[in-house]
C-alpha cells in the first residue's frame, strides 16, 4: 500500500507576534507607535514549511507539542482552516510562541520564548512510529523534543531533512540534528566559512546534499561534493517581509526531491518560493502554489 502522506512534519508549530518598526537595529526610546498595528497570528517554522508543501500539492501531516491556551488554538485553527491534518500532544509550558521585529526593509529579527520548551518535553513514539510508518519523508524542525524522534524515523524507513536555521557550525544541539538527516538547509548568516561547515555535514554525517541560503545573494548547494551557487531569483513583487522564506525555499526544493528533479533543479524550486515569501507580509501566511511556481521556474529558465 502507497504511503497516504508525502511529508510528515515535525515541530516548529507557534505563534509570533509581528511589530513593525522604524528600523533595527531599533534605537531606545521609552515608546514607539506602531504602524501598521501589532498583530498576532498563528504560523511558526514548522507550520510554514506545512502551508508551503500543502500549497504545493503535497499531502502532508504536522506534529508537535501545543498548549491548551489562545495561541495553541491560532495554530489549530490555522491547519483546520486549510485542511491540513494536525497531531497535537498537549505542552504543559503552553504553545511556542515568539515577537518578530520587522524593519522597513523587510528584515526581521525574531524574539522566541525559550520558556515554552522544557527538557521533559516527549512524543507519543507509537504515534510517531505509525505517522512516519504512512509517510514518504519526514521534515524536522529543531524545536524540543524532536532530535528525539530521529532514530525513530530512521528505523521506519523514510528519508529526512531538517533546517539549523542560523546555526554557527558548532553549537551541540543543531549538530545532532546536522548529523542526522539525508538533506540539511541552513543559512549563512552565522557561518565564518559556509563551505566549511557544508562540507562537514557531509563528511559527518548521513546528508549527501547540503543548502546554505544567503537571502539576497542566492543559495549554495552542495551535492555529491560538488558546490555550486544557485543565483537568487528576483521576486514578483517589491520585498516586503524575508520572514518565512527560508521555510518557503524548504518547501519548494521538497517539492522537487520528491518529484524526482536533480537538487540543481529543486534548489530553483526552493528559490522561486523563497522569492515569493518576500513578497507577503508577515501577518499572513500566504504560500505559492505549485501552478505558479512551475510557471516562474520556467520564466527564470528562458532567462
Amino acid at each position: 500500500m502507497s504511503p497516504r502522506t508525502d511529508v510528515l512534519v515535525l515541530g516548529g508549530a507557534g505563534v509570533d507576534t509581528i511589530v513593525h518598526v522604524p528600523e533595527l537595529p531599533l534605537p531606545y526610546a521609552d515608546s514607539y507607535m506602531i504602524r501598521p498595528g501589532i498583530v498576532t497570528r498563528g504560523g511558526q517554522s514548522g507550520d510554514f514549511v506545512t502551508l508551503g508543501l500543502h500549497a504545493l500539492g503535497l499531502r502532508t501531516h504536522h506534529l508537535d507539542l501545543i498548549g491548551d491556551d489562545h495561541e495553541g488554538e491560532l495554530v489549530r485553527a490555522l491547519h483546520r482552516d486549510r485542511g491540513i491534518p494536525l497531531t497535537a500532544f498537549p505542552s504543559p509550558a503552553g504553545t511556542k510562541r515568539a515577537v518578530n521585529l520587522v524593519g522597513p526593509d523587510g528584515r526581521r529579527l525574531s524574539l522566541y520564548d525559550a520558556d515554552r520548551a522544557r527538557d521533559s518535553d516527549r512524543f507519543d513514539e507509537a504515534t510517531v512510529r505509525a505517522l512516519a510508518a504512512d509517510a514518504r519523508h519526514a521534515h524536522v524542525v529543531i524545536t524540543q523534543p524532536c532530535v528525539l524522534t530521529l532514530p525513530l524515523l530512521r528505523e521506519a524507513g523514510v528519508t529526512i531533512s531538517t533546517d539549523l536555521h542560523d546555526w554557527d557550525g558548532a553549537e551541540p544541539y543543531q549538530e545532532r540534528f546536522a548529523l542526522q538527516a539525508d538533506l540539511v538547509f541552513l543559512s549563512t548568516t552565522a557561518l565564518a566559512d559556509p563551505e566549511k561547515t557544508m562540507r562537514d555535514i557531509t563528511g559527518r554525517g548521513r546528508a549527501r546534499t547540503v543548502v546554505a541560503t544567503a537571502g539576497a545573494e542566492g543559495a549554495y548547494l552542495l551535492h555529491d561534493g560538488e558546490l555550486t551557487h544557485v543565483p537568487a531569483v528576483t521576486p514578483p513583487a517589491p520585498v516586503v517581509d524575508t520572514n518565512g522564506a527560508g521555510d518557503a525555499f524548504a518547501s519548494g526544493f521538497l517539492l522537487g526531491r520528491l518529484n524526482g528533479e536533480h537538487p540543481g533543479r529543486c534548489a530553483l524550486y526552493g528559490a522561486v518560493a523563497g522569492a515569493h515569501a518576500c513578497t507577503v507580509p508577515s501577518t499572513r501566511t500566504d504560500s505559492i502554489g505549485r501552478e505558479d511556481l512551475l510557471a516562474r521556474v520556467a520564466e527564470v529558465e528562458r532567462e
